[in-house]
């Protein structure tokens, strides 16, 4: 059957299904060439209001795939499980779960990204340390597994090349929230990657894509049944991102807590969602051990500073440090019950940790501490965060950000549970 692209098009923006050689062709056409972008932006936003079932959105995503190479980790030594954030605010999790995830015994290949607005991205925060490399050949990344069980780097430009091309269009056509092409986007990806087991960490909450619970467990649901359809074991947990997570927001900040949590110390929360994802994703692997065990021995730190080396940076070296700061101060005394992840998300994008665009260079060591979370009892004229940047001429932007961003009442609140849901 022959197929053109205005009639896809029409069809999918009045709300009718497309059926498999079709959406294959479509995905094969637009990496070729043969479909225009303006062609494929209102396909996308026809996505958008109608949606793709279950079975559209498994064919749509394997054409995805089909459109470059795979990965076949079934030859390591270990069995290889892989984890991935939907992104959220202070989220350095991947940086201590990596490591610990290999020292339990596990192969774990992150392929990883950098950040766009108030989402950090996991290759900025690496490159904060000296010397250190994303760029590694297939050959390299299989080495570092089988020697070490833990690699970050940067996916290879023949991993599934349509979703570079889709999501480049959709971040300028306001698609970026339409749930089956985020499924897909992300699940391509993964299940290309070639690990046999997948935990998802899907964020909720203001400083997240996802707002509601609602819309969250959607996007959860279908992304495990697209995993587990693939043959890849698949768990997802939703967890909270109304608050940032963690101390730090911002490349260097965040990676100096990773190495605290590595340490045997850094904040509560990081150290607790770690251990969970990490048991996840050992259970997958299908290893007996406990992670929290493992973390407290010492060994995933040995496993970090291996890590780091092998891609030539340098584990010893001072990380950045940006030359101006500004204290932001409690303006009243009594419990934070409130500490939005959106404002200081924003805040941290505005004094240079983020970017605009994927060509935008950041500042290492731009970011926000915090000194008081959701819980704690603060006094009038305490320091609640630190601001960090290079440019100082951006503090203000960054204080408007957070102008609504911290509530102090007085009584405590409990603060919302870590881990919301789990489904698999």
């Amino acid at each position: 059957m022959t197929y053109n692209a205005v009639e896809t098009i029409t069809q999918k923006r009045d709300g009718n299904r497309l059926d498999d050689d079709q959406i294959r062709w479509l995905i094969d056409a637009y990496v070729r060439g043969d479909i225009a972008a303006e062609q494929m932006s209102a396909l996308a936003m026809a996505i958008y209001f109608q949606g793709l079932d279950d079975a559209e959105l498994a064919t749509w995503t394997s054409a995805m795939i089909a459109s470059g190479i795979r990965q076949d980790f079934s030859t390591l030594s270990r069995v290889a499980v892989d984890k991935h954030s939907t992104g959220g605010v202070g989220d350095k999790i991947t940086l201590p779960l990596v490591p610990l995830v290999a020292a339990c015994g596990a192969a774990v290949p992150q392929l990883s990204g950098r950040g766009l607005g108030h989402t950090g991205g996991t290759l900025d925060k690496m490159e904060s340390i000296p010397g250190w490399r994303a760029t590694l050949s297939d050959e390299e990344m299989r080495a570092q597994l089988d020697d070490l069980g833990a690699v970050i780097c940067a996916a290879g430009p023949g991993l599934v090349p349509a979703d570079k091309m889709l999501y480049a269009l959709r971040d300028v056509t306001g698609t970026v929230e339409a749930i089956p092409l985020i499924c897909s986007s992300i699940m391509s990806k993964k299940i290309a990657e070639g690990a046999a087991g997948l935990v998802l960490d899907v964020k909720v909450g203001s400083g997240a894509f996802m707002k509601t619970p609602e819309r969250a467990h959607e996007l959860a649901s279908r992304m495990v049944g697209l995993g587990q359809r693939a043959g890849v074991r698949t768990v997802a947990l939703l967890t909270d991102m109304s608050t940032p997570l963690g101390l730090a927001v911002g490349n260097a900040l965040e990676v100096a807590e990773s190495v605290e949590v590595l340490a045997g110390g850094g904040p509560a929360d990081v150290v607790d969602l770690t251990v969970t994802l990490a048991r996840e994703m050992v259970a997958l692997a299908d290893l007996d051990v406990d992670p929290a065990d493992v973390l407290a021995s010492g060994a995933a730190m040995d496993v970090w500073r291996a890590m780091v080396k092998a891609q030539g940076g340098d584990p010893d070296a001072p990380l950045p440090v940006s030359r101006h700061t500004e204290v932001i101060c409690a303006t009243a005394s009594g419990y934070v019950t409130r500490l939005d992840a959106l404002g200081v998300g924003v805040a941290s994008w505005r004094l240079g940790a983020g970017r605009t665009r994927q060509s935008d260079k950041v500042q290492a060591g731009a970011g926000v501490t915090l000194h008081a979370k959701p819980g704690d009892r603060v006094s009038a004229g305490q320091p609640i965060m630190t601001l960090h940047t290079d440019t100082p001429d951006r503090f203000a932007d960054a204080r408007a950000a957070l102008t609504d961003a911290v509530t102090i009442g007085p009584r405590r609140l409990e603060p919302t549970p870590l881990v919301l849901d789990r489904i698999d």
